[in-house]
C-alpha cells in the first residue's frame, strides 16, 4: 500500500501514553518518506466493523475504552494528524458551524480519519502545494452512517430553516434530497473521500477565495461554474490538479469533494458507523492512560 516506515504497536504494549504518539506523529509528519504512525488496528473485516473483540476495548492495556464505548475502525484507517500534522483541520460537523447548525451525530472529536492510502496521497499533495505557497485544510473525512442519517432527518425537517441564508439561499429545502445535495448513503463512509480547500500558510492559514463557502448548496459550487471570479476559478483548478496528481477524483458538483481512487476499502454492508474520534483507530487508548 506504499506505507513504508509504518510504526505499529499493539494496545497491550502501549505503556508510555500520549507522549510517544505525539513524538512519533510529528516525526512522521516531518520526514521525507511516506511514514505513518499507525494506531493499533483491528483485524475485523469491513463487513464486521460494527463488532470488535473485548481485547480492543481496553483489555490488557488498562485505562482504555470501557465496554459500550462504541465500535472501532477496521484495519486500514488512520488519523490524518499522525500522517501529516501540517494539513489543517476544520472539522465542521464536530461543531455548530455547518448546515444543521449543531454538532452532528457521530462526531465525538474534531479529527480527520481516513483510509491509509488516501491519507498518504493527501500528504503528497500537501508537500507539493507547500512548495507553491499553498496548503490544504480539510473540512470532513470519514463520515459515520449515523451522521448521514442525521443529514437526511435535517433535510426532511422543513420547519427548520435556521441556516438557509448561509447554505441554501436559492434552493427550496424540500428539494435538497431530490436534487442530490443530501443523500442516504455517502462515499465519505469508506474513508477515501475528503472535503478540502486551499489555504495560504504565509497569510495565517486562512482559506483562499473559492467562489462559495464549503457546503453551499447551489450550482455555483460546481467546480467549473463559469460565474465565479478569476481568482476563485484559479484556486479551484489548482486544488483539483494538485489532488488529481495524487489519485483523487473531484465530484464536479462540489469543488471541495475529492475521492481517492481506487478506493482501498470496499463499500461495507452495513455501512461503517464507528464514531469520529482518535480512540476509534486505537490512539485514544494510549492518550487516555
Amino acid at each position: 500500500m506504499g506505507d513504508r516506515g509504518v510504526v505499529r504497536s499493539r494496545v497491550q504494549r502501549l505503556g508510555v501514553g500520549a507522549v510517544v504518539w505525539a513524538v512519533l506523529g510529528l516525526t512522521a509528519a516531518a520526514g521525507g518518506a511516506e511514514g505513518v504512525v499507525a494506531a493499533p488496528t483491528s483485524t475485523v473485516s469491513p463487513a464486521a466493523a460494527g463488532t470488535v473483540s473485548a481485547a480492543r476495548d481496553g483489555g490488557g492495556g488498562g485505562g482504555g475504552r470501557g465496554a459500550g464505548a462504541g465500535p472501532l475502525a477496521p484495519d486500514g484507517f488512520v488519523a490524518l494528524r499522525f500522517v501529516d500534522a501540517s494539513v489543517g483541520q476544520d472539522m465542521r460537523y464536530a461543531g455548530g458551524r455547518n448546515f444543521t447548525g449543531a454538532v452532528v451525530d457521530g462526531y465525538d472529536e474534531a479529527e480527520c480519519l481516513l483510509a491509509r492510502p488516501a491519507a498518504l496521497a493527501l500528504r503528497r499533495a500537501q508537500q507539493g502545494l507547500l512548495r507553491r505557497g499553498y496548503g490544504l485544510l480539510v473540512y470532513d473525512c470519514y463520515r459515520p452512517q449515523r451522521a448521514v442519517d442525521r443529514f437526511v432527518r435535517w433535510a426532511r425537517d422543513l420547519a427548520d430553516q435556521r441556516t438557509k441564508e448561509s447554505y441554501y439561499p436559492h434552493v427550496d429545502k424540500s428539494l435538497l434530497i431530490p436534487h442530490g445535495y443530501i443523500a442516504e448513503r455517502s462515499g465519505h463512509n469508506r474513508g477515501s473521500t475528503v472535503d478540502v480547500t486551499l489555504v495560504r500558510p504565509a497569510a495565517g492559514r486562512r482559506p483562499v477565495d473559492m467562489g462559495t463557502p464549503f457546503d453551499f448548496f447551489d450550482p455555483l459550487s460546481h467546480t467549473d461554474d463559469p460565474r465565479v471570479g478569476p481568482g476563485a476559478a484559479r484556486h479551484r483548478r489548482l486544488l483539483r490538479e494538485s489532488l488529481a496528481a495524487e489519485g483523487f477524483v473531484n465530484l464536479p458538483e462540489e469543488w471541495w469533494h475529492f475521492t481517492y481512487r481506487p478506493e482501498p476499502i470496499p463499500a461495507p454492508s452495513p455501512p461503517f458507523d464507528f464514531p469520529v474520534r482518535l480512540a476509534s483507530v486505537g490512539i485514544g487508548i494510549a492518550r487516555n492512560r
